[in-house]
Parts: structure tokens; sequence; C-alpha cells
């Protein structure tokens, strides 16, 4: 791929695009260790453009008596020292400068692709959705937060997984255009990886339901519930802590042991489909690219399935947490990488 990239006559947009790509995932990665070292709601207020951090004493007494007016401090936290404080604030700002960092980016090279003439109609369009799609992105973020600042000093596991989900939208878009750049003059005429775009489809659907589930865990802190495998304690489906409210909706969506069943669950159907979908590759006659995503799932299957045993045996400690969050997000990419491949139309078996 290095070598198409070198030779593509859009390579600097590609370059472009594939650091969005990875600010993003660095974006996510720290937005959950924010969220392990519950930081997320040290700022209590929002600017677009991003602000600078505390430099003086007075700075900093200025922000920690915002913080002391935020439900989190009088219902959590009312003992916190100044210290204390600043090591919560500072994951928090850097977690906003990293989408700040992102979006400046984006920005100035959309300006200089456009002042170049580097964009086709097609691309510019692409760009601005992009870009707005990055800003949306920041407000999905304060609004997440707003949450938290109001009454309840828990932040809403709803707009949790919606400020997660925007963000895996993003990285989507801008690595399909990334792809798309990279490889649209390979052809060939192997043709049977067509037959496993129904069942990748369906992986992607499945795996976008557990990353969501995922984020209703981390929000509800789920995972400390029941830190047992494979049974929930010594049941399979302990109903009298899961079945305790009316609807049936709440008791797999809103309880903490509700929802961790649901992740449980649906990680052996995300098992399930990678392993039809190995079963079924296996009988046809793929590129190498196809092959390499196929591969590449089986493997980062494995690893994350491991990953949230022991993330929810050991009562998800940060380092854990945050390489499960990290696989969660190679699964996803990996399945855009084969869908990809898989949807073109001429492709090349070659790397």
């Amino acid at each position: 791929m290095v070598n198409l990239i070198r030779s593509n006559p859009n390579k600097a947009i590609i370059y472009w695009l594939l650091t969005g790509c990875a600010l993003v995932y660095v974006m996510v990665v720290v937005g959950c260790l924010t969220r392990l070292t519950h930081s997320g709601l040290s700022i209590t207020d929002w600017n677009f453009m991003g602000s600078l951090p505390p430099f003086t004493s007075d700075d900093w007494i200025d922000r920690f008596q915002k913080y002391q007016t935020s439900p989190e401090f009088i219902f959590k936290n009312n003992t916190m020292s100044m210290e204390e404080f600043k090591s919560i604030f500072w994951w928090e700002y850097i977690h906003r400068s990293i989408g700040n960092t992102m979006m400046g980016i984006f920005l100035l090279g959309f300006i200089y692709f456009l002042v170049k003439k580097k964009f086709s109609k097609r691309m510019l369009m692409k760009a601005v959705f992009l870009f707005l799609l990055g800003g949306f992105q920041g407000l999905i973020g304060w609004w997440m937060v707003k949450s938290g600042l109001v009454k309840n000093p828990n932040v809403s596991h709803y707009r949790l997984a919606i400020h997660l989900m925007s963000a895996f939208i993003v990285f989507a878009f801008t690595f399909w255009w990334a792809l798309d750049l990279i490889y649209e003059k390979e052809e060939s005429n192997e043709q049977d990886g067509k037959k496993l775009k129904v069942v990748s489809i369906i992986l992607f659907s499945v795996l976008i339901i557990q990353i969501i589930f995922g984020a209703f865990v981390a929000g509800l802190k789920a995972g400390l519930f029941y830190p047992t495998w494979p049974k929930m304690g010594d049941q399979w489906f302990p109903a009298d802590t899961i079945l305790i409210e009316d609807s049936f909706i709440k008791n797999f969506m809103e309880t903490g042991a509700g929802v961790q069943f649901m992740h449980r669950t649906i990680a052996f159907l995300v098992v399930a489909c990678v392993i039809w979908l190995w079963r079924k590759s296996n009988k046809l006659n793929l590129s190498t690219y196809q092959k390499l995503g196929v591969t590449l799932l089986i493997y980062g299957v494995t690893i994350q399935f491991i990953l949230g045993v022991f993330t929810l045996l050991y009562q998800a400690p940060v380092a854990l947490a945050a390489l499960h969050q990290t696989g969660a997000f190679f699964l996803f990419a990996t399945c855009i990488y084969l869908l990809f491949h898989l949807n073109q139309k001429n492709i090349n078996g070659n790397s």
C-alpha cells in the first residue's frame, strides 16, 4: 500500500486523510482514558476554538471554583484538593485539544488543497462534508458532557454511545475516502469476493451494535456488576438482577446487569460471524487484499475477545480497558477495509 501511495498523484491528500484517521484513533483512546480516570466533567465550559490551559495560580483557582459548582464535585468529590483536580483536568484538556488539533489539520488541509486546486468537484463536496462531520462531533461531545453538569453527576450512557459512534463515523468516512484514492486505478478479474459481501455487512452491523453496548457498559459501569466468566456469578442469566424494570428495553439497555449480559452475548455473535466469514472465504478465490482483511479479522476478534474477558475479570483496569477499546477500533477499521475491497468493481490481487 505504501508504494501505491508514493506513486499516487493524490498522495498529499491521502496523507492528509490518513493523518486525520490517526488523530481520530488517538482521540478515541484518550477519550477512553479520560472516562476511566473520571476526568470527563472536570471542565465545565466549552469553546469551539479551544482555550489556553491555566498558567497561574489564579487561573487554576478560577478553574477549580467553576468545577466546585458542578454536581460531580458537590455529590462525589467535595473533598478533592487542588492537586487532585489538576490530574483530572489535564486528561479532559488533552482530549479536547486533540479534537481541536484534528479540526485545525482538516481546516488547514482543506484550505491548502482548495487554493492549490487539488480537489475535483466531487472531492470538494466530500471535504466539506467531512469538515461538517468533524464540527458536529465536537458539538456532540459538549452535548454529552453537558448531561453530567446539570443535576446528575454522570454522563448519559446514551449520549456517550452517540459521541463514540460519531467519532467512528468520522473515521469511517475519512478512511474509506483514503482507500478510494489509494486503490482507484487497481484492476483485476477476481470477483469471488462479492460472495462475502452479505456476511461481511452482517458482521459489520453486529460489530456496531457491540460497540454501542460497549459504550453503555462504560457509561453505566456495568462491567463491575459480575466480574466473572463465562457465567455471571453462578448463573448464565441472573434474572433477579437483570429483570428488575417493567420495561423490556430498560432491562437490557438501562440496568447494569442487563447491559453486561447483552455485551457478553453480542460478543459471541461477533465471533460466530467471523467464523462464518472465515469458513466461507476458504471456498472462494479472493484477492490478496480481501484475504488480508479476513485474516486480520480472525486474529483481531481472537485478541479482542481475550482482552474483553480479562478486562471483565480484573474489573476494567485502565490499561486493559484502553486496549479493549483499541481492539474495537481495530476491528471496525478492518471491517471497513474488507468491505471496501469487496465493494470494488476492479481490484488488484498484488500488494
